[in-house]
């Protein structure tokens, strides 16, 4: 390994071999991408500027939207730039950085959808207990946690991915700096890098998964037992947008993450990663504005103001 010099650079070439697709990728992207900033950044203000908003769900949601945006931040603006470039490269340290934010972020919405779930279930099933169970400081500090844990996650396995040598292997067959794509490209034993992803997979996508899976055996057991029709409708609505987001999230995550590894990049994986880290930020705050009576309101009540300020 002595006589290779220290890789400085990795080329991003995946799909390009399909130069017409990174066209079309590269204006619906750049679409999605604004959209993503406009709706996440709408619903956080909202929650926001309205009081009725001030509680812990919408609190996560505001957590949950800010990690989209810095998300999809971290990593799509380098795609369009990557898609419209011939030089389709990327620094080490950018790349270093890329991994981190981009692997840290992701972790932390697997946690944070499991304390949302978790949320909803105190909510749902301890009515007169939730304000005293899910109290400030308990919110605050589950909120806290989830960016810890997700972040701690990411530090180790970039700091343990990237002083790995990779013997002047610099052609990544993919759109990102993706772990898996990077691994593929070391030329030493990465053993303990598998176990540890393996744990970690283990930790912070199957355990979340079943928990939330838990909690709504119970959501949905306490829905059949209310009694009025207007309030397991409102239960319904909450539930199924936080579901729906969980399932689209989850889904892509654990065909990246557990599916049998091969050498080749195929293009299906690609058009995944694209929906983890785009389609699936833009849908969570249409989701969750569509199917929430108290965020369709609450932006009636602003527009309304905000009209009657322009005719005064």
């Amino acid at each position: 390994m002595g006589n290779y010099s220290a890789v400085t650079e990795f080329f991003l070439v995946g799909l390009s071999q399909y130069p017409e697709l990174q066209h079309f990728l590269f204006v619906l992207c750049l679409i999605m991408y604004k959209i993503i900033l406009l709706g996440n950044s709408l619903l956080i203000i909202i929650t926001i500027l309205d009081p009725r908003l001030h509680t812990p769900m919408y609190f996560f949601l505001g957590n949950l939207s800010f990690l989209d945006i810095c998300y999809t931040s971290s990593s799509i603006p380098s795609v369009l730039i990557i898609f419209m470039s011939e030089r389709k490269s990327i620094s080490f340290l950018s790349c270093t950085l890329q991994m981190f934010f981009t692997f840290g972020l992701g972790s932390t919405e697997c946690v944070l959808l499991a304390v949302m779930a978790y949320d909803r279930y105190v909510a749902i099933c301890n009515p007169l207990r939730y304000p005293i169970i899910m109290n400030k400081v308990l919110y605050m500090h589950l909120a806290a946690w989830s960016w810890a844990i997700g972040c701690m996650n990411s530090l180790v396995q970039t700091v343990m991915t990237m002083v790995l040598p990779f013997c002047g292997n610099n052609v990544v067959d993919h759109l990102t700096c993706e772990i898996l794509a990077l691994l593929k490209l070391v030329c030493s034993d990465i053993s303990m890098n598998v176990l540890i992803m393996t744990v970690a997979s283990v930790v912070l996508l199957v355990i979340p998964l079943l928990l939330i899976f838990v909690s709504y055996i119970f959501i949905l057991s306490s829905i059949l037992k209310i009694n009025f029709a207007e309030g397991r409708k409102k239960a319904f609505s909450t539930c199924s947008a936080h579901l729906t987001v969980v399932i689209l999230f989850y889904g892509s995550a654990l065909f990246m993450y557990t599916k049998p590894k091969s050498n080749n990049t195929k293009v299906s994986d690609e058009i995944i990663v694209l929906s983890y880290g785009v389609i699936t930020p833009m849908l969570n705050p249409i989701i969750y504005s569509l199917r929430n009576k108290e965020v369709k309101d609450a932006v009636k009540k602003i527009l309304n103001r905000y009209l009657h300020l322009t005719k005064i």
